[in-house]
């Protein structure tokens, strides 16, 4: 285990758009004339500077020989300096630590420092100095197989701040590109009031030598949030001498805020006329900014403090309605009317012609016509007050006042629903509710937006715990939950979008595929059970699909199955396997369930299992007019101890026949009738991972009548 000591962070690599403004006017950005004015293209304005007398304290930038500056006494390289707002942005070095794997030492850690610290305590920023690393734009971010990331900061010797999380691969390729929730990659907001910080790397790969191969070392880094995406490359090829952009807030500290600065006169910092003091959202202390109206560095006097703004050297930001007219003002600007006109603020009302220039035909005119368009505006605002009293209301009722505090879920109005979906123009299918639309979301994201139910009082609380869990379910091989619209009569559902339909498209539909070979069929089933597996175990409830078929099993534009339609799905607690109701086909439906009422993970076994007939035979589940694929084939296994008569011609090829009898074999122990001689979810997805690695390897003994026993 190693440990690296961190400082603040930074951000974003744009320039001070106040240092640039000040520049471009020819006033400088500094306390004197003859202080450094900027390094290797960034500007220095004070309080910072660089050499004695030229900045505030705490504030010194080291400029080195080569044009780069520094915070002071580190090596952390500056790239840009706000003073409003109050922030600077830093670029951060990772910490790693990788391992390597010989005959002697499994886990033979290498590291890239032989102290434990990045930095050496006497040089590190203090901790009551004037930055803080920004919570409202840093995240931590920890990569690797196996690794677990810790950040602490300390007062002194005391523990101030602990927090980290864990990434962890089952498989090579289980990390996914732009995806940081726990596979490869996780990450956790930064707290406010954080200084230095130091990384551990507890080392749990012991006993996971294998992982090494994909993932041989762990990282973690503070980052601005906008700044990283995860690739999964980054596992085996990160470079360890890449540096990250940072964000790190700053404030004048030696006084806790606004009121107690302005008390001690001789040392407060806002020193322009034109200035105000603002509190620190970030520990204690203030910070200043020019008045409205006027721009600057409101930290020094003079004409290099805050100036006026002329307004009307830019009408795109001070617009006057009354076109030609603006006058600058001290501070502001206003918007005269010609002659004969009026108004009460030209900035947001075109002027008006004055009654006493109107003839009296033409004023009784406008009496008449301002008399009707009363009339006509305040039925217009009852209308349009009902209408929202009414919105209010179904949003209400469909569990708005629950859902809006939940976090993972966008909260859709009904006019964005309709823009993005065009009004309801595009219709994908019918689900079991109701129609499914086509959508754009504003950002260019194709989406799926479904009908769900309609709540009453009985419903509305399964149903918002239902929505709540569907939106924390977060798997590759789950249609994530994107959003929901509550503000019309039946709730609308906002899903990701699959491409390539469902599974019972391409089997059997219009959208059929022509060659539909074993690895994909084989992959779309192993995914698929992953995905079943990770509602059975994975999540803090335990989750029923109720309703697991092929059209229920949706594809994306790389053919990877998205377990859907929850609307027929039951969150039940461990101890509860009862439910009332659920609405699923009856074709696929656990003969059990239907005797007893007792829903569990074992229906979804059975369901699977039926999926895999589907898979193999390609015949649908009622075939050839009244044939029963269930019934069948399990005749055919238990006469034949073979499925091979009902065997998918395509596929069916001497060197895969063996292949498609271990898969017919599974099928049928998930049909089994007695409950408890099915499989789970997790072992009918390790058992077809096997058979994929063993058909890619060519390790199958074609002669063993148990090839599951034998591996």
């Amino acid at each position: 285990m190693s440990t690296a000591a961190f400082l603040l962070p930074a951000l974003l690599l744009l320039p001070s758009l106040l240092a640039a403004t000040a520049a471009a006017e020819g006033r400088t950005i500094t306390v004197s004339p003859t202080c450094q004015g900027s390094c290797g293209g960034v500007d220095i304005p004070y309080p910072f500077g660089i050499g004695a007398g030229c900045f505030r304290k705490g504030f010194e930038i080291n400029c080195t020989d080569a044009g780069v500056p520094l915070l002071t006494n580190t090596s952390i390289q500056v790239v840009n300096l706000s003073v409003d707002p109050p922030e600077s942005r830093v670029l951060l070095p990772i910490r790693w630590q990788c391992y390597q794997v010989n005959d002697s030492d499994v886990n033979k850690v290498v590291s890239n420092m032989k102290d434990t610290s990045f930095f050496n305590p006497e040089k590190n920023v203090p901790i009551d100095g004037v930055y803080r690393i920004s919570n409202k734009h840093n995240v931590l971010f920890v990569l690797g197989c196996a690794t677990i990331g810790i950040v602490m900061t300390f007062k002194g010797q005391t523990l101030a701040y602990s927090s980290g999380c864990m990434s962890f691969c089952r498989s090579a390729t289980a990390a996914q590109d732009g995806q940081c929730a726990g596979a490869g990659c996780c990450k956790v907001a930064i707290q406010p009031e954080v200084t230095s910080v130091v990384f551990e790397f507890p080392n749990i790969r012991k006993e996971m030598p294998q992982m090494l191969n994909y993932s041989p070392c762990d990282y973690a880094f503070i980052v601005d949030e906008d700044n990283y995406t995860f690739q999964s490359s980054d596992l085996r090829h990160m470079d360890r001498t890449r540096t990250m952009p940072a964000r790190l807030d700053w404030a004048i500290r030696e006084m806790p805020s606004c009121a107690d600065a302005k008390d001690a006169a001789d040392q407060y910092a806002c020193k322009s006329n034109h200035s105000e003091c603002v509190n620190s959202t970030n520990g204690t202390g203030y910070a200043c900014k020019c008045s409205q109206g006027y721009e600057g560095n409101p930290y020094l006097v003079g004409e290099s403090g805050c100036a006026d703004i002329n307004e009307c050297n830019d009408p795109g930001k001070y617009p006057c309605l009354q076109p030609g007219e603006c006058a600058n003002n001290e501070g502001s600007y206003d918007c005269p009317c010609p002659p004969g006109y009026r108004n009460h603020d030209a900035k947001i009302e075109k002027c008006t012609l004055l009654p006493s220039s109107f003839p009296l035909a033409a004023k009784i005119s406008i009496g008449i016509i301002s008399g009707s368009s009363l009339l006509l505006v305040a039925l217009l605002s009852k209308l349009l007050r009902l209408q929202r009293r009414r919105t209010k209301g179904l949003f209400k009722k469909n569990g708005g006042l629950v859902l809006r505090d939940v976090r993972t879920l966008n909260i859709f109005t009904k006019k964005e629903i309709n823009k993005i979906t065009k009004n309801q123009s595009e219709v994908l299918g019918k689900g079991c509710f109701g129609k499914v639309y086509k959508g754009i979301l504003p950002d260019g994201t194709t989406v799926a937006v479904k009908t769900s139910i309609k709540i009453n009082k009985v419903r509305k609380e399964e149903f918002t715990k239902e929505v709540e869990i569907q939106s924390q379910m977060i798997h590759k091989n789950i249609i994530k939950l994107i959003g929901c619209c509550l503000e019309v009569d039946v709730p609308m559902l906002v899903y990701e979008f699959a491409a390539n339909g469902s599974l019972q498209d391409i089997l059997h539909g219009n959208t059929r595929l022509s060659n539909f070979p074993l690895d994909l069929r084989l992959d779309i089933a192993i995914d698929a059970a992953e995905g079943l597996s990770y509602m059975h175990s994975s999540t803090s409830r335990t989750i029923r699909h109720g309703d697991v078929k092929p059209a229920n099993i949706l594809l994306d534009e790389k053919y990877m199955p998205k377990i859907s339609d929850f609307g027929t799905s039951k969150f039940l607690t461990k101890d509860k396997n009862h439910t009332g109701l659920v609405v699923g086909s009856m074709e696929y439906i656990d003969p059990m369930f239907r005797e007893t009422g007792q829903l569990t993970q074992k229906s979804d076994v059975y369901n699977f299992g039926v999926v895999l007939l589907e898979l193999i035979t390609r015949k649908p589940i009622v075939y050839d007019g009244n044939h029963r694929l269930i019934v069948d084939f399990c005749d055919v296994y238990k006469k034949e101890n073979s499925g091979e008569a009902m065997f998918d011609k395509d596929i069916a090829t001497e060197e895969d026949t063996y292949i498609l009898e271990e898969i017919g074999r599974l099928a049928v122990k998930c049909l089994a009738n007695v409950v408890e001689d099915r499989p789970e979810m997790k072992e009918v997805a390790e058992r077809l991972a096997m058979l994929r690695r063993a058909r890619k390897t060519g390790n199958i003994n074609n002669k063993s009548p148990n090839y599951f026993e034998e591996i």
